[in-house]
Protein backbone atom coordinates (compact mmCIF):
# COMPACT_ATOMS: atom_id res chain seq x y z
CA UNK A 1 0.00 0.00 0.00
CA UNK A 2 1.17 3.19 -0.82
CA UNK A 3 2.10 5.00 2.11
CA UNK A 4 -0.34 7.99 1.79
CA UNK A 5 -3.31 5.69 1.49
CA UNK A 6 -2.01 3.82 4.10
CA UNK A 7 -1.86 7.15 6.14
CA UNK A 8 -5.27 8.10 5.39
CA UNK A 9 -6.72 4.28 6.44
CA UNK A 10 -5.29 5.38 10.21
CA UNK A 11 -6.68 8.46 10.75
CA UNK A 12 -8.88 9.27 13.41
CA UNK A 13 -10.00 10.99 16.66
CA UNK A 14 -8.29 10.77 19.67
CA UNK A 15 -11.29 9.59 21.63
CA UNK A 16 -11.59 6.62 18.75
CA UNK A 17 -8.06 5.76 19.35
CA UNK A 18 -8.03 5.66 22.81
CA UNK A 19 -11.30 4.00 23.22
CA UNK A 20 -9.89 1.32 20.66
CA UNK A 21 -6.61 0.86 22.34
CA UNK A 22 -6.13 1.80 25.79
CA UNK A 23 -7.84 -1.38 28.14
CA UNK A 24 -8.20 -1.98 31.84
CA UNK A 25 -4.40 -3.26 33.08
CA UNK A 26 -2.78 -1.57 30.03
CA UNK A 27 0.90 0.17 30.80
CA UNK A 28 0.78 3.32 28.80
CA UNK A 29 4.21 5.34 27.91
CA UNK A 30 3.42 8.84 27.42
CA UNK A 31 5.78 11.39 26.03
CA UNK A 32 6.41 14.06 27.68
CA UNK A 33 8.44 17.44 28.42
CA UNK A 34 7.50 20.20 25.86
CA UNK A 35 5.55 17.13 23.78
CA UNK A 36 3.05 16.09 25.25
CA UNK A 37 0.10 15.34 23.18
CA UNK A 38 -2.28 17.32 25.21
CA UNK A 39 -5.51 16.21 22.62
CA UNK A 40 -4.65 12.04 22.99
CA UNK A 41 -3.96 13.58 27.34
CA UNK A 42 -7.95 14.99 27.06
CA UNK A 43 -9.28 11.94 25.28
CA UNK A 44 -7.26 9.64 28.21
CA UNK A 45 -8.85 11.65 30.79
CA UNK A 46 -12.62 11.07 28.90
CA UNK A 47 -12.21 7.49 28.53
CA UNK A 48 -10.30 6.78 32.36
CA UNK A 49 -13.89 5.99 33.94
CA UNK A 50 -14.27 3.54 31.54
CA UNK A 51 -11.22 1.57 33.29
CA UNK A 52 -8.97 0.95 35.62
CA UNK A 53 -5.71 0.18 37.05
CA UNK A 54 -3.95 2.07 33.93
CA UNK A 55 -0.44 2.59 34.08
CA UNK A 56 1.41 5.79 32.54
CA UNK A 57 5.16 5.54 32.35
CA UNK A 58 6.80 8.97 32.02
CA UNK A 59 9.18 11.16 32.63
CA UNK A 60 9.24 14.98 32.95
CA UNK A 61 6.39 16.93 32.03
CA UNK A 62 6.04 20.74 31.55
CA UNK A 63 2.63 22.00 32.17
CA UNK A 64 -0.72 20.55 33.57
CA UNK A 65 -0.90 16.83 33.83
CA UNK A 66 -4.98 16.28 34.35
CA UNK A 67 -4.29 12.10 34.47
CA UNK A 68 -3.19 12.42 37.75
CA UNK A 69 -5.90 14.25 39.56
CA UNK A 70 -7.03 12.68 42.36
CA UNK A 71 -10.44 12.04 41.06
CA UNK A 72 -8.87 9.45 38.66
CA UNK A 73 -6.89 7.95 41.09
CA UNK A 74 -8.77 4.46 40.66
CA UNK A 75 -8.63 4.42 36.72
CA UNK A 76 -4.78 5.90 35.91
CA UNK A 77 -1.66 5.86 37.82
CA UNK A 78 1.30 7.69 36.81
CA UNK A 79 4.42 5.43 37.16
CA UNK A 80 7.34 8.44 36.69
CA UNK A 81 11.10 7.99 36.06
CA UNK A 82 11.75 12.22 37.20
CA UNK A 83 8.70 14.03 39.23
CA UNK A 84 8.11 17.55 37.91
CA UNK A 85 5.91 20.28 39.71
CA UNK A 86 2.53 19.29 38.21
CA UNK A 87 3.06 15.53 39.44
CA UNK A 88 4.58 16.03 42.95
CA UNK A 89 1.41 16.24 45.02
CA UNK A 90 0.48 13.03 43.45
CA UNK A 91 3.69 11.14 44.36
CA UNK A 92 3.80 12.64 48.06
CA UNK A 93 0.24 11.78 48.46
CA UNK A 94 0.97 8.18 47.08
CA UNK A 95 -1.48 8.57 44.50
CA UNK A 96 1.56 8.13 42.24
CA UNK A 97 4.70 6.04 41.66
CA UNK A 98 8.29 7.42 41.35
CA UNK A 99 10.70 4.52 39.30
CA UNK A 100 14.41 6.28 39.95
CA UNK A 101 16.59 5.08 36.64
CA UNK A 102 19.61 7.01 35.11
CA UNK A 103 18.17 8.73 32.03
CA UNK A 104 21.12 6.36 30.12
CA UNK A 105 19.04 3.43 30.65
CA UNK A 106 15.40 5.02 30.93
CA UNK A 107 14.84 3.48 27.31
CA UNK A 108 15.91 0.63 27.91
CA UNK A 109 13.36 -0.13 30.66
CA UNK A 110 10.45 -0.74 27.66
CA UNK A 111 13.20 -1.97 24.97
CA UNK A 112 14.64 -4.32 27.11
CA UNK A 113 11.06 -5.31 28.94
CA UNK A 114 11.20 -4.30 32.10
CA UNK A 115 8.23 -2.29 31.62
CA UNK A 116 6.59 -3.65 28.79
CA UNK A 117 4.44 -1.51 26.98
CA UNK A 118 0.59 -1.79 25.78
CA UNK A 119 0.17 1.11 24.48
CA UNK A 120 2.41 4.49 23.58
CA UNK A 121 0.63 7.83 22.89
CA UNK A 122 3.35 9.77 20.94
CA UNK A 123 3.97 13.36 19.49
CA UNK A 124 4.96 13.74 16.21
CA UNK A 125 5.54 15.84 12.92
CA UNK A 126 3.81 15.66 9.39
CA UNK A 127 5.13 13.08 7.45
CA UNK A 128 7.77 13.85 4.86
CA UNK A 129 7.84 12.93 0.89
CA UNK A 130 8.89 9.13 2.25
CA UNK A 131 6.14 9.04 4.87
CA UNK A 132 8.39 9.05 8.10
CA UNK A 133 7.45 11.32 10.64
CA UNK A 134 10.03 13.31 13.31
CA UNK A 135 9.39 12.54 16.80
CA UNK A 136 10.83 16.08 17.02
CA UNK A 137 11.65 18.31 20.34
CA UNK A 138 10.77 14.73 22.57
CA UNK A 139 13.15 12.37 20.33
CA UNK A 140 15.77 11.08 23.28
CA UNK A 141 13.03 9.62 25.43
CA UNK A 142 10.50 8.46 23.35
CA UNK A 143 11.65 6.83 20.13
CA UNK A 144 12.45 3.76 22.04
CA UNK A 145 9.74 3.45 24.28
CA UNK A 146 7.38 4.22 21.46
CA UNK A 147 8.95 1.89 19.15
CA UNK A 148 8.69 -1.02 21.84
CA UNK A 149 5.41 -0.45 22.67
CA UNK A 150 2.71 -2.86 21.21
CA UNK A 151 0.30 0.03 19.73
CA UNK A 152 1.36 3.19 18.76
CA UNK A 153 -1.30 6.22 19.29
CA UNK A 154 0.23 9.40 16.83
CA UNK A 155 -0.78 12.80 17.38
CA UNK A 156 0.21 14.72 14.63
CA UNK A 157 1.15 18.04 14.85
CA UNK A 158 2.13 20.85 11.77
CA UNK A 159 3.51 22.49 14.74
CA UNK A 160 5.88 19.62 15.83
CA UNK A 161 9.44 20.09 14.29
CA UNK A 162 11.11 17.98 11.66
CA UNK A 163 14.47 17.38 13.25
CA UNK A 164 17.34 15.71 12.14
CA UNK A 165 19.49 12.54 13.19
CA UNK A 166 17.55 9.17 14.78
CA UNK A 167 14.43 10.77 14.83
CA UNK A 168 11.95 9.34 12.43
CA UNK A 169 9.37 6.71 12.51
CA UNK A 170 7.46 6.00 9.44
CA UNK A 171 3.54 5.50 9.17
CA UNK A 172 3.76 2.18 8.98
CA UNK A 173 4.87 1.70 12.82
CA UNK A 174 1.97 3.89 13.69
CA UNK A 175 -1.64 2.65 14.81
CA UNK A 176 -3.86 5.16 14.91
CA UNK A 177 -3.12 9.19 13.76
CA UNK A 178 -4.97 12.32 14.87
CA UNK A 179 -4.14 14.71 13.46
CA UNK A 180 -3.43 17.92 15.34
CA UNK A 181 -2.77 21.82 14.44
CA UNK A 182 -1.86 23.25 18.10
CA UNK A 183 0.87 24.99 19.26
CA UNK A 184 3.51 23.30 21.14
CA UNK A 185 3.97 23.70 25.20
CA UNK A 186 6.43 26.25 25.86
CA UNK A 187 9.59 26.52 28.96
CA UNK A 188 9.96 29.99 30.08
CA UNK A 189 13.65 30.35 30.68
CA UNK A 190 14.74 30.83 33.99
CA UNK A 191 13.19 34.64 35.04
CA UNK A 192 16.19 35.22 38.41
CA UNK A 193 18.93 36.47 35.88
CA UNK A 194 21.13 38.88 37.20
CA UNK A 195 20.68 37.47 41.06
CA UNK A 196 23.92 37.98 42.66
CA UNK A 197 24.65 34.24 43.54
CA UNK A 198 24.08 32.92 40.79
CA UNK A 199 25.74 35.47 38.96
CA UNK A 200 29.39 34.49 40.91
CA UNK A 201 28.38 31.01 40.52
CA UNK A 202 28.10 31.08 36.56
CA UNK A 203 31.40 33.23 36.97
CA UNK A 204 33.41 30.27 38.28
CA UNK A 205 31.83 28.19 36.02
CA UNK A 206 32.65 30.04 32.86
CA UNK A 207 36.59 30.71 33.82
CA UNK A 208 36.62 26.82 33.57
CA UNK A 209 35.54 26.38 30.50
CA UNK A 210 37.82 26.67 27.32
CA UNK A 211 37.80 27.58 23.76
CA UNK A 212 36.65 24.50 22.14
CA UNK A 213 35.24 22.70 24.88
CA UNK A 214 32.15 20.64 24.11
CA UNK A 215 28.90 21.57 26.76
CA UNK A 216 26.33 19.89 28.62
CA UNK A 217 23.71 21.69 30.54
CA UNK A 218 20.59 21.54 32.10
CA UNK A 219 17.57 24.05 32.34
CA UNK A 220 17.66 26.70 34.98
CA UNK A 221 19.04 29.82 36.22
CA UNK A 222 22.83 29.16 36.61
CA UNK A 223 23.08 27.58 33.33
CA UNK A 224 20.80 30.31 31.46
CA UNK A 225 23.87 32.14 32.96
CA UNK A 226 26.73 30.53 32.29
CA UNK A 227 25.59 30.70 28.18
CA UNK A 228 25.28 34.42 28.65
CA UNK A 229 28.93 34.85 29.78
CA UNK A 230 30.08 32.61 26.89
CA UNK A 231 29.83 35.10 24.46
CA UNK A 232 33.61 35.41 24.40
CA UNK A 233 34.52 32.14 24.30
CA UNK A 234 34.94 30.74 20.40
CA UNK A 235 34.25 26.99 18.69
CA UNK A 236 32.35 25.73 21.39
CA UNK A 237 30.11 22.64 20.66
CA UNK A 238 27.15 20.90 22.30
CA UNK A 239 26.72 17.58 23.47
CA UNK A 240 23.79 17.56 25.99
CA UNK A 241 20.64 15.46 26.98
CA UNK A 242 18.50 18.97 26.03
CA UNK A 243 19.18 22.17 25.40
CA UNK A 244 16.71 25.40 24.93
CA UNK A 245 16.80 29.12 23.62
CA UNK A 246 20.27 29.77 24.91
CA UNK A 247 22.02 27.77 22.95
CA UNK A 248 20.52 29.33 19.69
CA UNK A 249 21.73 32.14 21.18
CA UNK A 250 25.11 31.33 21.37
CA UNK A 251 24.38 29.98 17.29
CA UNK A 252 23.91 33.20 16.19
CA UNK A 253 26.88 35.10 17.39
CA UNK A 254 29.30 32.73 16.15
CA UNK A 255 30.40 31.52 19.27
CA UNK A 256 28.98 27.54 19.03
CA UNK A 257 30.35 26.29 15.84
CA UNK A 258 30.87 22.53 16.78
CA UNK A 259 34.42 22.72 14.58
CA UNK A 260 36.64 20.74 17.25
CA UNK A 261 34.23 18.33 18.12
CA UNK A 262 35.72 14.94 17.84
CA UNK A 263 32.17 13.34 18.26
CA UNK A 264 29.43 14.44 15.81
CA UNK A 265 31.77 17.52 14.60
CA UNK A 266 30.22 21.01 13.25
CA UNK A 267 26.58 19.23 14.84
CA UNK A 268 24.35 20.09 17.90
CA UNK A 269 23.46 16.44 19.35
CA UNK A 270 21.05 16.29 22.15
CA UNK A 271 18.11 13.92 23.50
CA UNK A 272 15.45 16.47 23.76
CA UNK A 273 14.24 20.52 23.61
CA UNK A 274 12.78 22.42 25.82
CA UNK A 275 12.09 26.39 24.68
CA UNK A 276 9.73 28.84 22.83
CA UNK A 277 8.29 28.74 19.63
CA UNK A 278 10.83 30.95 18.22
CA UNK A 279 13.27 28.03 19.37
CA UNK A 280 10.98 25.15 17.64
CA UNK A 281 10.86 26.89 14.08
CA UNK A 282 14.54 27.44 13.91
CA UNK A 283 14.98 23.87 14.50
CA UNK A 284 12.61 22.81 11.72
CA UNK A 285 14.77 21.09 9.26
CA UNK A 286 18.09 22.67 10.83
CA UNK A 287 20.57 20.84 9.47
CA UNK A 288 23.10 21.80 12.52
CA UNK A 289 21.05 19.98 15.38
CA UNK A 290 20.70 16.28 15.40
CA UNK A 291 18.62 14.68 18.09
CA UNK A 292 19.44 10.93 19.38
CA UNK A 293 17.80 8.22 21.39
CA UNK A 294 18.83 9.22 25.12
CA UNK A 295 20.40 5.84 25.62
CA UNK A 296 23.05 6.89 23.03
CA UNK A 297 23.53 10.73 24.40
CA UNK A 298 23.78 9.98 27.57
CA UNK A 299 25.86 6.85 27.27
CA UNK A 300 28.96 7.54 29.69
CA UNK A 301 31.35 5.80 26.82
CA UNK A 302 29.71 8.37 24.04
CA UNK A 303 30.13 11.00 26.09
CA UNK A 304 33.47 10.98 26.75
CA UNK A 305 34.12 10.74 23.45
CA UNK A 306 34.13 14.09 23.18
CA UNK A 307 37.50 16.55 23.46
CA UNK A 308 37.12 19.22 26.54
CA UNK A 309 33.72 17.97 27.73
CA UNK A 310 32.37 19.98 30.02
CA UNK A 311 29.22 18.68 32.46
CA UNK A 312 27.13 21.16 34.26
CA UNK A 313 25.12 20.29 37.01
CA UNK A 314 23.21 21.01 39.88
CA UNK A 315 22.56 20.02 43.26
CA UNK A 316 20.34 19.92 46.72
CA UNK A 317 23.42 19.14 49.25
CA UNK A 318 26.80 18.10 49.07
CA UNK A 319 28.14 16.39 52.21
CA UNK A 320 31.68 17.50 53.50
CA UNK A 321 32.82 13.92 51.70
CA UNK A 322 31.63 14.86 48.25
CA UNK A 323 28.45 12.72 48.13
CA UNK A 324 25.84 14.83 45.96
CA UNK A 325 22.27 14.81 46.65
CA UNK A 326 20.06 15.94 43.46
CA UNK A 327 16.55 14.38 43.64
CA UNK A 328 15.68 14.40 47.15
CA UNK A 329 14.73 16.46 50.16
CA UNK A 330 15.21 13.85 52.90
CA UNK A 331 13.57 11.26 52.26
CA UNK A 332 10.79 13.39 50.13
CA UNK A 333 11.77 12.83 46.66
CA UNK A 334 11.63 16.03 44.38
CA UNK A 335 13.04 15.31 41.21
CA UNK A 336 14.93 12.73 39.89
CA UNK A 337 18.47 10.71 39.13
CA UNK A 338 18.15 12.51 35.50
CA UNK A 339 21.22 12.39 33.29
CA UNK A 340 23.68 13.99 36.01
CA UNK A 341 25.57 10.94 36.76
CA UNK A 342 25.94 10.13 32.84
CA UNK A 343 27.68 13.35 32.30
CA UNK A 344 29.56 14.22 35.56
CA UNK A 345 31.08 10.08 34.44
CA UNK A 346 31.22 10.85 30.97
CA UNK A 347 32.94 13.93 31.06
CA UNK A 348 35.46 12.45 33.40
CA UNK A 349 36.34 10.19 30.94
CA UNK A 350 36.89 12.92 28.21
CA UNK A 351 40.34 14.24 26.95
CA UNK A 352 40.39 17.53 29.33
CA UNK A 353 36.71 17.27 30.28
CA UNK A 354 35.42 18.42 32.93
CA UNK A 355 32.52 17.51 35.75
CA UNK A 356 31.03 20.58 37.74
CA UNK A 357 28.26 20.23 40.38
CA UNK A 358 26.75 23.72 40.97
CA UNK A 359 24.70 25.02 43.70
CA UNK A 360 23.99 27.97 46.09
CA UNK A 361 25.53 27.75 49.34
CA UNK A 362 22.54 28.32 51.08
CA UNK A 363 18.68 27.47 51.32
CA UNK A 364 16.02 29.26 53.02
CA UNK A 365 16.77 32.98 52.86
CA UNK A 366 20.09 32.22 54.08
CA UNK A 367 19.00 30.03 57.34
CA UNK A 368 20.48 26.51 55.91
CA UNK A 369 23.77 25.50 54.47
CA UNK A 370 23.73 23.23 51.48
CA UNK A 371 26.94 22.41 52.18
CA UNK A 372 26.31 19.55 55.15
CA UNK A 373 28.64 17.15 57.56
CA UNK A 374 26.47 14.53 56.24
CA UNK A 375 23.55 14.39 53.63
CA UNK A 376 19.65 14.80 55.31
CA UNK A 377 18.38 11.23 56.54
CA UNK A 378 16.73 9.54 53.86
CA UNK A 379 18.41 11.58 51.35
CA UNK A 380 19.48 9.83 48.25
CA UNK A 381 23.18 9.56 46.58
CA UNK A 382 22.99 10.51 42.92
CA UNK A 383 26.36 11.53 42.17
CA UNK A 384 28.88 9.57 45.00
CA UNK A 385 32.23 10.59 46.31
CA UNK A 386 34.17 8.64 43.78
CA UNK A 387 32.72 10.42 41.31
CA UNK A 388 32.13 13.76 42.21
CA UNK A 389 34.63 16.23 40.72
CA UNK A 390 34.76 20.26 41.04
CA UNK A 391 32.19 21.77 43.35
CA UNK A 392 31.37 25.40 43.14
CA UNK A 393 28.97 27.61 45.14
CA UNK A 394 28.93 31.72 45.14
CA UNK A 395 32.12 31.55 47.03
CA UNK A 396 34.25 29.54 44.99
CA UNK A 397 35.39 26.51 43.14
CA UNK A 398 36.94 23.40 44.30
CA UNK A 399 38.05 20.02 42.65
CA UNK A 400 37.48 17.01 44.58
CA UNK A 401 38.48 14.52 42.63
CA UNK A 402 41.40 12.67 43.65
CA UNK A 403 41.81 14.81 47.16
CA UNK A 404 41.45 13.08 50.83
CA UNK A 405 38.51 12.98 52.87
CA UNK A 406 40.93 15.68 54.77
CA UNK A 407 41.57 17.99 51.74
CA UNK A 408 37.90 17.58 50.85
CA UNK A 409 36.30 18.66 54.45
CA UNK A 410 38.99 21.78 54.19
CA UNK A 411 38.07 22.52 50.58
CA UNK A 412 34.26 22.83 51.38
CA UNK A 413 33.92 24.39 54.28
CA UNK A 414 36.18 26.81 52.13
CA UNK A 415 33.40 27.51 49.57
CA UNK A 416 29.83 27.30 52.44
CA UNK A 417 28.86 30.69 53.20
CA UNK A 418 30.82 32.28 56.01
CA UNK A 419 28.23 32.18 58.56
CA UNK A 420 28.24 28.00 58.60
CA UNK A 421 31.83 27.53 58.40
CA UNK A 422 32.82 27.21 62.29
CA UNK A 423 29.82 24.76 62.92
CA UNK A 424 30.99 22.23 59.44
CA UNK A 425 34.33 22.39 60.82
CA UNK A 426 32.99 21.39 64.74
CA UNK A 427 31.10 18.91 62.82
CA UNK A 428 33.99 17.47 60.54
CA UNK A 429 35.76 17.15 64.00
CA UNK A 430 33.43 15.40 65.35
CA UNK A 431 32.75 13.13 62.44
CA UNK A 432 36.84 12.04 62.50
CA UNK A 433 37.02 13.58 58.82
CA UNK A 434 40.14 15.78 60.21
Amino acid sequence: MDWRAEYRSKLTTAEAAVASAVKSGDRLFLTGNCSVPMSLVAALVAHAPCVENVELAQVLTIGPAPWAAASLAPHLRSNVMFIGRSLRPAVWERRADFTPVLLSEFPLLFKRGGLPLDVALAHVSPPDENGYCSFGLETGLAKTPVTSAKTVIAQVNAHMPYIHGDTLIHVSELDYLVEVDAPLQSYRMAEDLGDPTVEAIAQYIVDLIPDGATLQMGIGAVPDTVLHYLETKRDLGVHTELFSDGVKHLVERGVITGVRKTLHPGKITAGFVLGSESLYRWLDHNPLVELYPTEYVNDPCVIGRNYRQVAINSAIQVDLTGQVCADSIGPRFFSGVGGQLDFIYGASRSDGGIAIIALPSTAKQGTLSRIVPTLAPGAGVVTTRNHVHWVITEHGAVDLYGRSIRERVHGLIGIAHPQFRESLMREARNLGYI
